[in-house]
Protein backbone atom coordinates (compact mmCIF):
# COMPACT_ATOMS: atom_id res chain seq x y z
CA UNK A 1 0.00 0.00 0.00
CA UNK A 2 2.55 2.21 0.45
CA UNK A 3 4.92 2.26 -2.47
CA UNK A 4 1.22 2.74 -4.39
CA UNK A 5 0.45 5.66 -1.70
CA UNK A 6 4.37 7.28 -2.80
CA UNK A 7 3.65 6.78 -6.93
CA UNK A 8 -0.22 8.29 -6.72
CA UNK A 9 0.84 10.87 -4.57
CA UNK A 10 3.62 11.91 -7.04
CA UNK A 11 1.43 11.72 -9.78
CA UNK A 12 -0.81 13.91 -8.05
CA UNK A 13 1.86 16.74 -8.40
CA UNK A 14 1.73 16.50 -11.94
CA UNK A 15 2.63 13.84 -15.01
CA UNK A 16 5.35 12.30 -14.93
CA UNK A 17 7.40 9.49 -17.25
CA UNK A 18 9.06 6.58 -14.80
CA UNK A 19 12.45 8.12 -14.94
CA UNK A 20 11.66 11.47 -13.18
CA UNK A 21 9.65 9.36 -10.23
CA UNK A 22 12.86 6.85 -10.00
CA UNK A 23 14.57 9.95 -10.19
CA UNK A 24 12.59 12.16 -7.45
CA UNK A 25 12.61 8.70 -5.00
CA UNK A 26 16.52 8.16 -5.12
CA UNK A 27 17.18 12.13 -4.79
CA UNK A 28 14.69 13.19 -2.64
CA UNK A 29 13.95 10.24 -0.53
CA UNK A 30 16.73 7.84 -0.40
CA UNK A 31 17.25 5.91 2.60
CA UNK A 32 13.41 6.10 3.51
CA UNK A 33 11.88 4.55 0.76
CA UNK A 34 12.82 0.98 -0.49
CA UNK A 35 11.36 0.98 -3.84
CA UNK A 36 13.55 -0.04 -6.66
CA UNK A 37 12.75 0.25 -10.47
CA UNK A 38 11.70 -2.45 -12.02
CA UNK A 39 8.96 -2.55 -8.98
CA UNK A 40 8.10 1.21 -9.47
CA UNK A 41 7.30 0.15 -13.05
CA UNK A 42 5.75 -2.96 -11.75
CA UNK A 43 3.17 -0.47 -9.71
CA UNK A 44 2.24 1.74 -12.19
CA UNK A 45 1.28 -0.99 -14.58
CA UNK A 46 -0.65 -2.49 -11.62
CA UNK A 47 -2.19 0.46 -11.31
CA UNK A 48 -2.52 1.33 -14.60
CA UNK A 49 -4.44 -2.28 -15.31
CA UNK A 50 -6.77 -1.52 -12.30
CA UNK A 51 -7.80 2.38 -13.81
CA UNK A 52 -5.93 4.43 -10.82
CA UNK A 53 -3.59 5.95 -13.66
CA UNK A 54 -3.10 6.47 -17.75
CA UNK A 55 -0.17 6.72 -20.10
CA UNK A 56 0.63 8.52 -22.77
CA UNK A 57 3.31 7.27 -25.03
CA UNK A 58 6.20 10.11 -25.89
CA UNK A 59 8.66 10.45 -28.12
CA UNK A 60 11.49 12.78 -28.08
CA UNK A 61 13.86 12.62 -31.44
CA UNK A 62 15.48 9.43 -31.66
CA UNK A 63 15.23 8.69 -28.46
CA UNK A 64 12.88 5.62 -27.35
CA UNK A 65 9.75 6.00 -26.62
CA UNK A 66 8.58 6.47 -23.11
CA UNK A 67 5.23 6.43 -20.75
CA UNK A 68 3.83 9.27 -19.22
CA UNK A 69 2.24 8.94 -16.37
CA UNK A 70 -0.97 10.63 -14.69
CA UNK A 71 -3.72 10.12 -12.12
CA UNK A 72 -7.13 9.03 -12.63
CA UNK A 73 -10.11 10.03 -10.37
CA UNK A 74 -10.38 6.50 -9.95
CA UNK A 75 -6.41 6.83 -8.38
CA UNK A 76 -7.05 9.97 -6.79
CA UNK A 77 -10.10 7.88 -4.80
CA UNK A 78 -7.79 5.04 -3.90
CA UNK A 79 -5.03 7.87 -2.95
CA UNK A 80 -7.20 9.24 -0.53
CA UNK A 81 -8.42 6.26 1.28
CA UNK A 82 -4.36 4.62 1.43
CA UNK A 83 -3.43 7.99 3.01
CA UNK A 84 -6.18 7.91 5.77
CA UNK A 85 -5.58 4.82 6.70
CA UNK A 86 -1.68 5.16 6.62
CA UNK A 87 -1.54 8.42 8.88
CA UNK A 88 -3.95 6.34 11.02
CA UNK A 89 -1.04 3.25 11.18
CA UNK A 90 2.05 2.52 12.38
CA UNK A 91 4.19 -0.24 11.17
CA UNK A 92 7.74 -0.65 13.12
CA UNK A 93 10.66 -0.31 11.03
CA UNK A 94 12.45 -3.52 9.99
CA UNK A 95 16.02 -3.13 10.70
CA UNK A 96 17.40 -6.00 8.76
CA UNK A 97 21.07 -4.27 8.92
CA UNK A 98 21.17 -4.47 12.30
CA UNK A 99 21.58 -8.64 12.23
CA UNK A 100 24.97 -8.52 11.86
CA UNK A 101 25.59 -6.86 15.16
CA UNK A 102 23.81 -9.99 17.12
CA UNK A 103 26.69 -12.00 15.76
CA UNK A 104 29.39 -9.40 16.14
CA UNK A 105 31.42 -11.70 18.56
CA UNK A 106 32.09 -14.10 15.99
CA UNK A 107 34.56 -12.30 14.27
CA UNK A 108 38.00 -10.90 16.11
CA UNK A 109 37.58 -6.92 17.66
CA UNK A 110 40.75 -5.99 15.34
CA UNK A 111 38.30 -7.12 12.42
CA UNK A 112 34.94 -6.00 13.62
CA UNK A 113 36.20 -2.14 14.55
CA UNK A 114 37.11 -0.91 11.22
CA UNK A 115 33.45 -2.54 9.84
CA UNK A 116 31.77 -1.07 12.35
CA UNK A 117 33.81 2.59 11.73
CA UNK A 118 33.33 1.78 8.02
CA UNK A 119 29.61 1.18 8.52
CA UNK A 120 29.39 4.62 10.67
CA UNK A 121 30.81 6.59 7.95
CA UNK A 122 28.02 4.96 5.41
CA UNK A 123 25.42 6.20 7.50
CA UNK A 124 27.19 9.80 8.51
CA UNK A 125 27.14 10.01 4.28
CA UNK A 126 23.47 9.50 4.19
CA UNK A 127 23.16 12.04 6.64
CA UNK A 128 25.14 14.26 4.91
CA UNK A 129 22.87 13.94 1.94
CA UNK A 130 19.85 14.83 3.26
CA UNK A 131 21.32 17.82 5.13
CA UNK A 132 22.49 19.36 2.09
CA UNK A 133 19.39 18.56 0.20
CA UNK A 134 16.95 21.15 -0.53
CA UNK A 135 14.38 23.03 1.34
CA UNK A 136 10.78 21.00 0.99
CA UNK A 137 7.70 21.94 1.71
CA UNK A 138 4.87 19.90 3.24
CA UNK A 139 4.58 16.47 3.87
CA UNK A 140 7.74 16.08 2.13
CA UNK A 141 9.89 18.10 4.92
CA UNK A 142 8.49 15.66 7.31
CA UNK A 143 9.56 12.82 5.87
CA UNK A 144 12.74 14.01 5.25
CA UNK A 145 12.93 15.28 8.78
CA UNK A 146 11.77 11.48 9.95
CA UNK A 147 15.18 10.31 7.91
CA UNK A 148 17.74 12.84 9.60
CA UNK A 149 16.44 11.78 13.11
CA UNK A 150 16.39 8.05 12.43
CA UNK A 151 20.15 8.00 11.18
CA UNK A 152 20.83 10.69 13.65
CA UNK A 153 19.72 8.04 16.63
CA UNK A 154 21.50 5.01 14.26
CA UNK A 155 24.87 7.25 14.99
CA UNK A 156 24.26 7.33 18.12
CA UNK A 157 23.46 3.76 19.05
CA UNK A 158 26.42 2.44 16.98
CA UNK A 159 28.56 4.49 18.69
CA UNK A 160 27.76 3.24 21.90
CA UNK A 161 28.25 -0.39 19.93
CA UNK A 162 31.33 0.23 18.82
CA UNK A 163 32.44 1.99 22.78
CA UNK A 164 31.13 -1.20 24.57
CA UNK A 165 32.82 -3.25 22.00
CA UNK A 166 36.24 -1.45 21.79
CA UNK A 167 36.41 -1.82 25.85
CA UNK A 168 35.60 -5.66 25.65
CA UNK A 169 32.37 -5.53 26.94
CA UNK A 170 29.71 -8.26 25.47
CA UNK A 171 26.45 -6.76 27.83
CA UNK A 172 24.73 -3.98 27.73
CA UNK A 173 22.17 -2.25 30.42
CA UNK A 174 19.04 -1.53 28.05
CA UNK A 175 17.72 1.47 30.88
Amino acid sequence: MERKLLLLGLLRQQPMYGYQINDLIDTHLGTGVALSKPTAYRFLNQMAEEGWIEFQEEQEGNRPPRRVYSILPAGETAFQEMLRESLADFSPTASYGVLGIAFLDAIPIEEALPLLQTRRKLIEDSLDALTVDEEHQGGFGFVILHQIQHLKAELLWLDDVIQHYAEGETTTNNH
